[in-house]
């Protein structure tokens, strides 16, 4: 019996040790860790207008308006052009013609405040309501 005993704990001070020797094998070094932390670090950081804690950089600033087709092409394009979430299609004359039909003030409206699945501005907030408004009568032309 005595003997079971000291066989059983012998394996398992081996299985002990033989557990101390992986785990300090597979330990990260300094070295490695700092490798780790640079390759797993954040690649860009949002900062608010006013917010001083990104540096000195700012984003460019649109120097005057924008064309109908720019604003298109930047912010309209991404649902307009594939149909997501339900937005009718540049060019396609019958998804646009009833509503066309409901007049530009409506679209202006729409464009401007949101629409069952179209965010205020199309979620372009830097675009001035003339900009808007523009940019639908440019669809709207290009629609009919």
């Amino acid at each position: 019996m005595n003997n079971i005993k000291n066989n059983a704990i012998i394996k398992l001070s081996l299985l002990v040790l033989a557990s101390v020797l992986s785990l300090s094998a597979y330990a990260i070094s300094e070295k490695n860790l700092e490798a780790i932390k640079e390759r797993t670090a954040p690649v860009a950081k949002v900062c608010l207008e006013g917010d001083d804690s990104c540096g000195s950089v700012v984003a460019a600033v649109a120097s005057g308006p924008q064309s109908a087709e720019d604003v298109y092409n930047a912010s309209c394009m991404a649902c307009h052009a594939t149909g997501a979430a339900g937005a009718p299609k540049l060019g396609d004359t019958a998804a646009w013609a009833p509503r066309i039909a409901k007049g530009l003030d409506t679209l202006h409206d729409h464009a401007l405040n949101g629409f069952n699945g179209m965010p205020p501005k199309g979620l372009c907030m830097s675009c001035s309501d003339d900009e808007i408004k523009a940019t639908v009568d440019y669809i709207v032309e290009n629609s009919k």
